[in-house]
């Protein structure tokens, strides 16, 4: 079990992991991301060094939580009034987002720093609740829907594939044929 999976939410752990998240935000902005070390983050967030590497071992770690942190959505996917519609819509924004030269930070540094692959599952769940929303609303308009699995697998999984390994030119138009290929065919 990680560490971060067994601290309490809430209260003072809480306001902990706030000020911890929003110190390394301040001080990367400042001095960018090679300058930060832990001794700094702790003070600018006012706790001991030893709070940091008690709750998240190292800076790698902490640096794999902040981004996690930084991946979750802000809001429910748009409404677009289809499921091909709102599919595309998501697809341009994740693929977007993700690709952009912060996604691809956030996504390296939530992978560094999560030996037991704990982060990238909480990212993947990120994708999955999203999808599940679209999927929903797709449903009560009594639509033919794909599952959340093979949403994952056709158009998720190709675009983190090329946004890590081959992060060429990536359009909406990449996002748009993914989406195309959940409706051609059986479902």
């Amino acid at each position: 079990m990680s560490r971060r999976s067994m601290v309490r939410p809430g209260g003072r752990s809480a306001r902990v992991q706030e000020s911890v998240h929003a110190a390394v935000r301040d001080l990367e902005a400042e001095a960018g991301r090679d300058a930060l070390s832990v001794p700094q983050i702790a003070a600018r967030a006012g706790v001991t060094p030893s709070t940091i590497y008690r709750r998240w071992g190292d800076l790698r770690e902490l640096l794999s939580d902040v981004a996690v942190a930084r991946l979750r959505p802000e809001a429910p996917p748009e409404d677009r009034g289809t499921l091909a519609a709102d599919l595309e819509a998501w697809a341009e924004q994740f693929l977007d987002e993700m690709s952009s030269p912060p996604g691809r930070a956030y996504i390296r540094d939530a992978l560094l720093g999560d030996p037991d692959g704990t982060n990238a599952g909480q990212c993947s769940a990120y994708a999955a609740e999203q999808i599940e929303v679209i999927l929903a609303r797709a449903a009560e308009r009594d639509e033919q829907a794909p599952d959340v699995e093979t949403v994952l697998d056709r158009a998720v999984a190709p675009m983190m594939y090329r946004i890590l390994f081959r992060p060429g030119e990536l359009g909406p138009e990449y996002a748009r044929k993914l989406v195309a290929t959940l409706f051609d065919g059986d479902h």
